[in-house]
């Protein structure tokens, strides 16, 4: 826990530092994300059991620009993973994230081309009492080409240092021709929206995780648990109002998987059904 805390500290140091830079720009703003995502209980592939999965996260970024001009994007967030399963592979009952990113985008020599660099500090584990050793730092760098308002393209490479896979790539669209259709075909979160009304848009969204967590298996402790999973879902979103915003989604999931990365104890779950509940909110 006391890693976690060190975290909530320099998030609120840096916020603080660079308060006085935000106060003289109105592009300085606060938004939140959090969401629920409830997967019923499915069959395990080719192996007796079930397992049934409930994800949840909250996000909090502090959006600002350093001299007016250099746009930074600092959050920290955390993300539970509760596992209910009858399996018999020793499985921990739920796994835990937090991170502090920082991400900023830099001038180049081109007019239309952004440097995009990204740092992750974050703990993997089991719980909110973090080891030292679930202490990862994923780094991503990525070009943005913007030719025109209505269209930006995303080219890089995201480094895991201690992860399995160590390098992936960065690839993406984000493309809005007009005021009803959104394109935003990135890697965290892609997407397709139609805006029906002021109030309510119509949506796509797809999604993968591919994250390790250190975990106690048969108390040894220190050993890395890899999970995946995959989804595809509809929904619609509701604007409150200018500042709050919900959404409410349902699809399935696919190509889940729990994996010990010493290959001592694999769950490979059935495709399944999810749902999935977000609210966010900007000031």
């Amino acid at each position: 826990m006391k890693y976690a805390i060190i975290l909530c500290v320099l998030f609120l140091f840096l916020a603080s530092a660079v308060t006085l830079h935000a106060q003289e720009s109105c592009d300085a703003s606060l938004e939140t994300d959090s969401y629920v995502r409830y997967m019923p209980s499915a069959d395990r592939e080719q192996a007796p059991g079930e397992v049934g999965l409930i994800e949840s996260g909250s996000k909090y970024t502090y959006k600002f620009k350093v001299a007016d001009k250099m746009p930074v994007e600092l959050a920290i967030g955390g993300e539970y993973i509760g596992i209910d399963e009858n399996v018999n592979v020793p499985l921990p009952a739920h796994l835990t994230c937090v991170a502090l990113d920082l991400d900023t985008y830099l001038p180049t020599p081109y007019d239309d081309i952004y440097l995009g660099i990204g740092v992750s500090p974050s703990f993997y584990g089991e719980d909110w009492d973090y080891e030292s050793s679930a202490f990862r730092i994923p780094v991503r760098s990525y070009l943005v080409y913007q030719p025109s308002e209505e269209l930006t393209w995303l080219a890089g490479v995201a480094v895991y240092p201690d992860f399995d896979n160590e390098v992936w790539p960065i690839l993406g669209v984000i493309y809005k021709p007009d005021e009803q259709w959104y394109f935003n075909l990135t890697p965290k979160r892609p997407s397709i929206s139609y805006k029906l009304s002021e109030r309510f848009t119509l949506f796509v969204e797809g999604g993968l995780t591919n994250s390790e967590f250190e975990v106690e298996r048969n108390n040894v402790e220190g050993v890395v648990l890899k999970y995946k999973e995959m989804h595809l879902g509809s929904g619609v979103k509701f604007d409150l109002n200018d500042y709050v915003q919900t959404s409410l989604s349902l699809g399935g999931a696919f190509n889940r998987q729990l994996k010990y990365r010493d290959e001592r104890g694999k769950v490979n779950i059935e495709n399944g059904l999810y749902a999935e509940f977000r609210l966010q909110t900007k000031f």
